[in-house]
């Protein structure tokens, strides 16, 4: 083990001190909430996957631990500190007890890879952040449409396996993420083909599907429909993946760098995932340029005022409910009236308003998932808590923009999805010191 990451992840709080506008080229690490469903899909597909681009986010860690606790084989290439190999391993005949999926808020992706290898599932209650109850019934219902048989009570919930269709058609009420992904790995699992419904197509889903296709998966997505099917034969050997860089962490690293007025590069992400927050900052006179592999926030024309509307959704080319409380953040010091909703997670402004409420901030909250912010507004350094992984990040954007010192705990919240969100700020240019602790 290094130093650095010693020293990294000894470090619970850090001092965050009015910046300089902010200013240079970073790299976003690899998204959390990809390489968990890609972990997952690996599991699920009883081949050697090999996976590179993969965070060293304390979730993703996790669920490493929990696939070799299952019986996966989980290499770590010497030559390759961010690549992981997962490989079909021996596995017991009695089910894990996986107490610690508790501690993951998407670990019902566990649930294909236990059913591919115990042909049934047992696992806690989602945990992670505490944004709101992660309802399963969507879930639950793809299963069922599998001929599964689900079972639950306070304590948890199985899944045990039935025998499924060779075509399974499922029609989602909403676009759920989760339980599209739920439908696509039980699709894997079951080796059959899938009519999957009023689909989620975030990267999230559209990755999993992409790899699906390496593997020779015959995938197919539109708006109204996915469509899936088994490849012909048994496909043999290890296929390789990698893991979407990560739109949330190159989202919080652009509005830093618009909340201190700076010009900045975020490079290793796909420019149209952040094409509906581009337009947001674009709106209100922060120019951002969207490449295919960059983005690229330019210093301000004159503000423009006019409000920003940042709702979150599920729709295709909506706005991902993980880039609201960094907007939140960054139009503190916007002129206007600006509103903000997030229905996906009902906690989130429960955690973030009131710890931004301790820098100053006037926020009204119209209902628990909606409020409104008019800026600019005069923000003074004080000590706030990162209760969950996005009202950290938001927390940070706000130091940078306030008047004094900042310190900022719960960092070990914070690094459930960023291996080292504050060491990016600093390399752009951002006064940020670790405490030990």
């Amino acid at each position: 083990m290094s130093l650095e990451v010693t020293r990294v992840t000894s470090v619970g709080t850090v001092t965050v001190r009015p910046a300089r506008p902010l200013s240079g080229t970073v790299r976003a690490d690899g998204s959390k909430n990809a390489a968990l469903p890609l972990l997952a899909a690996a599991a699920s597909l009883r081949r050697g996957v090999h996976l590179s681009g993969v965070p060293a986010s304390t979730d993703v860690s996790r669920m490493l631990t929990l696939l070799e606790r299952c019986g996966y084989r989980v290499v770590h290439p010497v030559t390759e500190p961010a690549a992981v190999v997962v490989l079909p391993g021996a596995h017991s005949r009695e089910l894990p007890v996986l107490a610690d999926a508790a501690r993951i808020r998407a670990s019902y992706y566990l649930v294909p890879p236990l059913l591919s290898a115990f042909g049934k599932a047992s696992l806690p209650w989602p945990g992670g952040c505490q944004i709101g109850d992660r309802g399963m019934e969507q879930h639950f219902k793809v299963y069922e449409q599998f001929g599964d048989t689900v079972l639950f009570d306070d304590a948890g919930y199985q899944v045990i396996a039935g025998s499924s269709a060779s075509l399974v058609a499922v029609n989602l009420p909403f676009r759920s993420r989760g339980a599209s992904i739920a439908a696509i790995l039980r699709t894997v699992v079951g080796n059959c083909r899938l009519e999957l419904g009023n689909p989620n197509l975030s990267p999230e889903t559209t990755s999993v599907l992409a790899a699906l296709q390496a593997a020779g998966w015959q995938a197919h997505a539109s708006e109204d429909k996915i469509t899936l099917a088994p490849p012909p034969g048994a496909p043999a050997g290890t296929v390789s993946w990698t893991v979407p860089g990560d739109k949330v962490e190159a989202g919080t690293l652009a509005c830093a760098i618009a909340a201190t007025g700076g010009t900045g590069r975020i490079e290793g992400v796909n420019g149209s995932d952040l094409r509906a927050l581009a337009q947001l900052l674009d709106w209100t006179g922060i120019p951002v340029t969207v490449a295919a592999d960059a983005v690229t926030v330019h210093q301000g024309r004159p503000i423009s005022g006019r409000p920003l509307r940042a709702v979150a959704s599920l729709a295709p080319d909506g706005l991902d409910a993980d880039f609201e409380p960094a907007l939140i953040a960054l139009a503190l010091g916007l002129p206007g009236t600006h509103l903000f909703a997030d229905s996906i997670n009902p906690g989130r402004h429960g955690n973030l308003l009131p710890q931004l409420a301790q820098l100053g901030a006037r926020i009204d909250a119209l209902s628990p998932t909606q409020c409104r912010v008019t800026g600019p507004q005069w923000l003074t350094g004080a000590q706030v808590n990162a209760t969950d992984i996005r009202a950290g990040s938001a927390l940070l954007v706000a130091a940078l923009a306030a008047h004094g010192t900042t310190t900022v705990t719960g960092l070990d919240q914070l690094r459930r999805g960023h291996a080292n969100l504050p060491a990016k700020l600093r390399s752009l240019g951002a006064d940020i010191t670790e405490v030990p602790r």
